[in-house]
């Protein structure tokens, strides 16, 4: 690419339920040839592996895989222990292998930053840590939330544009278009938004903190557009 900041070798990718963390971060993982972490996708394989009565117990304290099932489901946001723990741990194998890494939905809340940033500091150097922050107004989330779909191979999300609207397989894989039932309904998203603004919108100000460079992107653009500002942004 073009004018690429080659010092970058982290990417954290912030913004509400449906702004697009996910489409941008396989994007630019295909574009730069970043690791696309997708922090929910590892914890529901974690989640679903998972045995009747399992837990995983961090600082003395158990968490059982039933009970962040049911916080997932519910919009809530999982117990951040229990997140950080997996996340810090595949951080370090991802790092012994030398891979660049993008992060859609990590950290989420002010606790994750607390236990991940200063590992990747550690592992990458503060320098080569950038945010992209996606803006976007609470009704476009729930628009598009409520509208869009996922594959069922890999979980490619699917945006809702005119573009995509009579799409019934998945463009990248082929597989089948499916709506996440519940957890995109109008209801939980509005419990999602909340989450989001309460324990994930902090951590600008943590961030900042941690004198992080943060990017700002309009998110209610076209997915080409939105890219393009990122691309931009990584100069």
């Amino acid at each position: 690419m073009k004018n690429f900041n080659n010092k970058i070798k982290t990417i954290i990718i912030l913004g509400a339920p449906g702004s697009g963390k996910g489409t941008q971060s396989a994007l630019l993982s295909e574009k730069l040839g970043f690791y696309y972490f997708e922090t929910s996708k590892v914890g529901e394989e974690k989640i679903n592996r998972a045995k009747k009565g399992g837990y995983v117990s961090i600082d003395g304290k158990k968490y059982y895989f039933e009970e962040e099932k049911k916080l997932w489901q519910s919009g809530k946001l999982w117990s951040p222990p229990f997140v950080a723990a997996f996340v810090q741990e595949k951080i370090k194998e991802l790092a012994l292998s030398k891979q660049n890494i993008i992060f859609a939905g990590s950290p989420r809340t002010v606790y994750e930053g607390e236990k991940i940033i200063p590992l990747l500091k550690k592992l990458y150097g503060k320098e080569s840590i950038v945010v992209i922050l996606i803006e976007q107004s609470a009704e476009a989330s729930i628009f598009r939330n409520s509208n869009r779909r996922i594959c069922e191979l890999v979980r490619h999300p699917i945006l809702y544009s005119k573009e995509t609207i009579k799409l019934k397989k998945c463009p990248l894989d082929g597989s089948k278009l499916l709506r996440r039932k519940g957890l995109d309904d109008p209801e939980t998203i509005k419990v999602r938004l909340k989450e989001y603004r309460e324990r994930t919108l902090p951590l600008v100000d943590f961030f900042k903190k941690q004198n992080l460079k943060i990017k700002k992107v309009n998110g209610e653009q076209s997915v080409a557009d939105v890219f393009n500002d990122i691309l931009k942004s990584l100069t």
